[in-house]
């Protein structure tokens, strides 16, 4: 274990987080002792399957919109009917 100061942790911040991953680093800040955690993986590979990619994102997004924007122009006399008819049709 090594136990070190918040201004050594802030001077060589890479140095003690790397060192961390080996072994126990504990920053002592007054009469605290505060001590590094290194987890190893927090996204499993599981979680990245289940995932969407950035383009499923936004197809979802603007269905979302478009959805909204037609319950919203029906709530609403539109004053530009050409807009309107626009909008109902998508």
């Amino acid at each position: 274990m090594i136990v070190i100061s918040p201004t050594e942790l802030r001077a060589e911040q890479k140095k003690y987080l790397d060192l961390a991953e080996k072994q126990e680093v504990v920053i002592k800040r007054g009469n605290k002792m505060i001590h590094l955690v290194v987890k190893e993986r927090l996204i499993t590979d599981e979680d990245l399957e289940k995932g969407m990619t950035a383009d499923e994102l936004l197809v979802g997004i603007e269905a979302d919109i478009r959805e909204m924007y037609k319950k919203r122009a029906k709530k609403r006399k539109c004053i530009f009917p050409a807009i309107h008819k626009i909008a109902s049709r998508e």
